[in-house]
């Protein structure tokens, strides 16, 4: 537990001296950081591999209860990507967000302070040191996102973020107080199935559910995610909303039995924030906002890993719970690394063009080699594809729902069958779009033309997380030891996954299928080019105004999903046989937040502002008030 604590004060202390340091603060600020990113990985990997759970109980709170960290197996296995993906950010930040910039000192200060909280929120095992860590990684969340905050966006989005975390602490609040115990521990046997039990795993969906993204409690997170600084993007996506996942494993693992309806919950919430979070994101035109409704997906895939190894748990079959629990374990840390690389690469583009907006961009790959081939590699992985990291857990998660179809035939197997597929083809539509659209073609503006590749500070921690993705995608065996003592400790007797050891010879052997395309293209193309003119249509040369926008390659799918996604068009009238310019635009607006949560507090604070009439200042109408107060009050207590 000394690698844990020590581990903790160097990420949490890493921004301090570059507060005094005029120079290379960013540097001092990453060192400090990346060696209490390694301690810590060496401690939770000790745990993940066999050594006993470790504690340290803190001095007595105010409130009379002693606080109680606790290293076990899930809190190493959450531990992990929160460390290894700060360290790589902090690095980041060395080139994304230097000495020069406005508010980097308290960007690293806030960073570091992010990345503690994380981790000791990890580690809490009683209720007021989960809450102070929650709070905490709130708060300086929140400053993170408000970095640039001359922005409207950005301050409209911090202060969204803000209100909407705030409302989820609230229903933490609640639940927590039904615990039988100050102390995290297992549930009395019959307490889920009771009416207190039933409120305290509704509040605890509300809760975690509004951190990690869930639909409809999502509406936060794209535009937060979208004006961030892009490590910080990583950071949130990668390993922040997966806190509510932790939560929600903490749950399932002091529930002992578990009602039927709590994992066929989960698992709906998946299925529908899977789907709509990718149909949401091939509606987007704004390269982060993209990748952030792709957390939104991906957190679907969770629960409904989440939802299937709860229903097994249920229904007495240890193999689905081994199959759905695993698929979602393992793609907390798949999803980690593919999106923090891919927030990564996308920033880098950001950085070098200075524009977030699709249309803007262009025939980066050209100019930048090496972030192209790294985004093309988060895609790659987004998108569930052999040889990488996303397949494995993806396909585990194919596998205990084709185990749950021949066992019973259930419905909501084959929706979770259909679901995985359809999010999987949609994936790999919305990735299409994003990497044609931003790395390939001509640029679309003098922005895209301008461009430089990202410096070394920026391309290595890239290289590290696409290194990731390519051996938990290649070699997930190395896993298997640590995935089986995790998911050991939710309550399944037996936890065999010896079957991640065999996704080596898949894994490999879509590597050789991709590299044997590759040598037919190699082999197939003519050894001796002539050049001639092109067919033109007419045009005498084609320019970037002919290219697929973000719009127009995403019309079809987006058509298809208009009764969820609503989207806007402002179609020009063209009048005449000559008709003067006129631009076509549609966007897609979130249905929560744009249609229904900004307007109703709207109409909130015009109701709320009638009543400023009652203030009026003058000392003898508030004493009426108290008056009045005090008669219904008496009137109360005698009716």
């Amino acid at each position: 537990m000394s690698l844990y604590l020590t581990a903790l004060l160097l990420v949490a202390a890493s921004g301090i001296p570059g507060l005094f340091l005029r120079k290379r603060g960013g540097e001092v600020a990453a060192v400090l950081l990346s060696l209490g990113a390694v301690l810590g990985l060496a401690a939770a990997a000790r745990v993940l591999l066999g050594a006993a759970p470790s504690q340290v109980q803190l001095p007595p709170s105010p409130l009379g209860h002693p606080g109680l960290l606790v290293l076990d197996p899930v809190a190493a296995w959450f531990l992990a990507p929160v460390l290894f993906l700060s360290a790589c950010g902090a690095v980041y930040g060395i080139g994304y967000w230097g000495d020069g910039h406005p508010g980097a000192r308290g960007l690293r200060l806030a960073y570091g302070g992010l990345a503690a909280a994380m981790a000791l929120l990890a580690t809490a095992a009683q209720a007021l040191v989960f809450l102070l860590a929650w709070e905490g990684m709130a708060v300086l969340a929140c400053l993170l996102v408000l970095t640039e905050d001359r922005d409207p966006e950005t301050r409209r989005a911090g202060w969204t973020f803000l209100v909407t975390t705030h409302l989820g602490t609230l229903a933490l609040f609640a639940a927590f107080a039904l615990l039988p115990a100050a102390r995290f521990a297992a549930l009395p046997a019959g307490f889920a199935a009771s009416g207190r039990g039933t409120a305290f795993f509704l509040l605890c969906l509300l809760g975690f559910g509004v951190k990690a993204g869930v639909m409809p409690f999502h509406f936060w997170l794209p535009p937060a995610h979208a004006a961030a600084p892009s490590h910080v993007s990583a950071l949130m996506s990668g390993v922040m909303i997966k806190m509510g996942i932790l939560g929600l494993v903490r749950v399932i693992a002091w529930t002992p039995d578990p009602p039927l309806w709590w994992g066929a919950l989960l698992a709906g919430l998946g299925v529908v924030s899977g789907i709509l979070g990718v149909a949401f994101a091939l509606g987007q035109h704004d390269l982060k906002r993209l990748l952030a409704y792709h957390s939104i997906e991906n957190i679907g895939i969770i629960l409904m890993g989440l939802g299937l190894g709860l229903l097994g748990r249920s229904l007495g079959h240890p193999v689905l719970a081994v199959l759905g629990f695993g698929a979602a374990l393992f793609h907390v840390w798949n999803h980690a690394a593919f999106k923090g690389l891919l927030f990564l690469a996308a920033g880098s583009a950001v950085h070098a063009a200075g524009t977030r907006a699709l249309d803007r961009l262009g025939g980066l790959a050209r100019r930048m080699p090496w972030t192209a081939a790294a985004f093309l590699m988060g895609a790659w992985a987004i998108c569930g594809l052999p040889p990488l990291n996303g397949f494995v857990s993806e396909w585990l998660l194919y596998l205990g729902s084709f185990r749950a179809l021949e066992l019973s035939r259930w419905p909501w197997s084959v929706a979770l069958l259909s679901a995985l597929a359809l999010i999987g083809a949609l994936a790999l539509a919305c990735f299409a779009k994003a990497f044609g659209i931003v790395f390939l073609g001509e640029p679309r503006s003098a922005a895209a033309v301008a461009v430089h590749e990202a410096p070394g500070s920026m391309r290595w921690p890239m290289g590290l997380l696409v290194l990731a993705c390519a051996t938990l995608g290649l070699a997930p065996g190395l896993v298997a030891p640590a995935l089986d003592r995790t998911v050991g400790a939710l309550g399944v007797s037996a936890a065999p996954l010896a079957t991640l050891a065999r996704f080596s010879t898949l894994s490999f052997l879509g590597l050789g299928l991709v590299l044997l395309a590759l040598l037919l293209l190699l082999w197939l193309r003519p050894k001796r080019t002539v050049e001639v003119s092109t067919w033109d249509c007419g045009y005498a040369e084609p320019t970037a105004r002919m290219q697929y926008t973000a719009s127009s390659f995403a019309a079809a799918p987006v058509a298809g999903f208009r009764w969820a996604l609503l989207p806007v068009e402002h179609r020009p009238r063209l009048r005449g046989l000559f008709p003067a310019p006129a631009r076509y635009e549609s966007h897609v607006a979130d249905p929560v937040l744009d249609r229904a949560a900004a307007p109703g507090l709207r109409l909130t604070a015009r109701g709320l502002a009638l009543l400023r009439v009652v203030q009026g200042g003058q000392l003898p109408v508030y004493l009426l008030y108290v008056l009045l107060t005090l008669m219904f009050l008496l009137l109360w207590m005698v009716l």
